[in-house]
C-alpha cells in the first residue's frame, strides 16, 4: 500500500506560478518513477509529466513543455511540479501517481502504468 498526498494547489492569475508537492509513504519511494496527471471538468484525465526513479530523465506533455518542471527528492519521499506561465487552460485537479514497475528503464505516460494515486489538488488559473 502506498499513500500519496498532494499539496500546493490554489487560485492564481494567468502568467503566475505554483509549485505542487506530493509526499509518498508505504514503499521504497526511490525505486519508482513518479508522474503528474490532471483532469479538467468534463474531460478525461491526461498526462502532464513524469520523472524516472533516479531523476535521470523526464518527459512532459507538449502542452506544458517549457513551462512546467518535474523534480523529486528521494531523501524526502517527495515529487514536485513547478508550474510557471500558467494559463486558464491549465485549470484542473492535479494528481500524482506512482509507477507500478520498480527501476523501470523507460518513461511512461499511460495512466494504466501507474498503480497508486493521490487524491489530487485543485489548480485554478484566472484570466
Amino acid at each position: 500500500q502506498v499513500d500519496l498526498g498532494e499539496s500546493g494547489g490554489g487560485l492564481v492569475q494567468a502568467g503566475g506560478s505554483l509549485r505542487l508537492s506530493c509526499a509518498a509513504s508505504g514503499r521504497t519511494f526511490s525505486w519508482y518513477g513518479m508522474g503528474w496527471f490532471r483532469q479538467a471538468p468534463g474531460k478525461e484525465r491526461e498526462f502532464v509529466a513524469t520523472i524516472k526513479w533516479d531523476s535521470s530523465s523526464t518527459k512532459y506533455a507538449d502542452s506544458v513543455k517549457g513551462r512546467f518542471t518535474i523534480s523529486r527528492d528521494n531523501a524526502k519521499n517527495t515529487v514536485y511540479l513547478q508550474m510557471n506561465s500558467l494559463k486558464p487552460e491549465d485549470t484542473a485537479v492535479y494528481s500524482c501517481a506512482a509507477d507500478k514497475v520498480a527501476f523501470r528503464t523507460t518513461l511512461v505516460d499511460s495512466i494504466k502504468e501507474y498503480d497508486y494515486w493521490g487524491q489530487g489538488t485543485q489548480v485554478t488559473v484566472s484570466s
